[in-house]
């Protein structure tokens, strides 16, 4: 059943990128024809942005698919991981954009550019509706994986800055202040940086296998404990194996009376799972000593609660 929703999940990410994917390619050749028609460097800017959500939406499809395969010998875990990676290029590129709109927005107060203000209010009128749609699609897997939220905060960051073309342009129409549109660049840029760090730093807890966010490894521990049988509790490990996926081990103290037949490694797997999200979970059981010892018994090194 696991198996079969992780599947769901992932073809419904996989068919929102490509809808996204199409709708910013084709605005992306839309917006640089226009940038050269109205001579605007906003829009040669924003369509730069717009290269950017490109790349990242065919990275995340491309990480998607190649999630998608199997483990073999060699990758025991599968490749889920290389969305994780996905999701740390996309935060990596997201750094670049914002430092280049900084730039771009110090040289227009150094020589500010005249545009035509009519066709880049249009052209970023549409790029609006395109971001909003592709956002729209986005939403849903932004919540449950990384590599879409990765895309979608590119998608997100490029819908803010086709508000600021809108504005800017017809505040520069109505004034003359051509020194609006660097400032509204400014503020984009500062709006996006600590949204990817947050993904950048999520990325890289994944891939330093830190304790997930929102698991306190002392509760589960506590409650690992207070399951009938168990004694003590030593090398527990928690990890991310990719978004949505929470791995642990854990060697576990029993009592000497524990019969085989009681399984514990099911009912802490079940606990786990149910209170911590935890869904691949192996145990190794040692029986504790008459004097204090343990003795590692045949059963001991069982996989508790493996669900897909």
């Amino acid at each position: 059943m696991g198996q079969d929703h992780d599947h769901g999940v992932g073809n419904a990410n996989s068919a929102a990128l490509t809808k996204a994917l199409a709708l910013t390619g084709t605005f992306l050749l839309a917006e640089v024809a226009g940038a050269y028609v109205f001579n605007s460097l906003a829009l040669l800017s924003d369509a730069a942005h717009m290269l950017t959500d490109a790349l990242a939406l065919a990275v995340a499809l491309v990480a998607i698919r190649i999630g998608r395969r199997p483990a073999d010998r060699r990758r025991t875990w599968g490749y889920h991981r290389f969305e994780i990676l996905a999701a740390a290029f996309n935060a990596s590129l997201l750094f670049l954009v914002a430092i280049y709109i900084l730039y771009e927005a110090y040289q227009r107060f150094r020589e500010p550019a005249e545009v035509g203000t009519v066709g880049m209010l249009a052209v970023a009128a549409f790029g609006l509706l395109v971001n909003w749609i592709s956002m729209r699609l986005l939403a849903g897997g932004s919540e449950s994986s990384l590599n879409v939220k990765g895309a979608y905060l590119e998608v997100w960051s490029d819908f803010l800055g086709s508000i600021a073309v809108i504005v800017g342009a017809a505040v520069i129409w109505a004034t003359g202040w051509t020194w609006v549109d660097p400032v509204l660049g400014i503020g984009i840029a500062l709006w996006v940086l600590p949204r990817t760090w947050t993904l950048l730093s999520e990325a890289i807890d994944v891939l330093l296998e830190s304790v997930p966010r929102g698991i306190d490894l002392d509760a589960v521990e506590t409650a690992m404990r207070d399951t009938p049988g168990v004694r003590d509790i030593h090398d527990l490990h928690v990890w991310s194996l990719t978004s949505g996926k929470v791995a642990l081990s854990a060697h576990v103290v029993v009592e000497p009376s524990l019969a085989r037949e009681d399984r514990l490694e099911d009912a802490l797997g079940t606990m786990l799972a149910g209170r911590f999200g935890i869904t691949h979970a192996t145990v190794q059981a040692e029986l504790a000593g008459a004097h204090g010892g343990t003795t590692t018994d045949n059963w001991g090194a069982a996989e508790a609660g493996h669900r897909h």
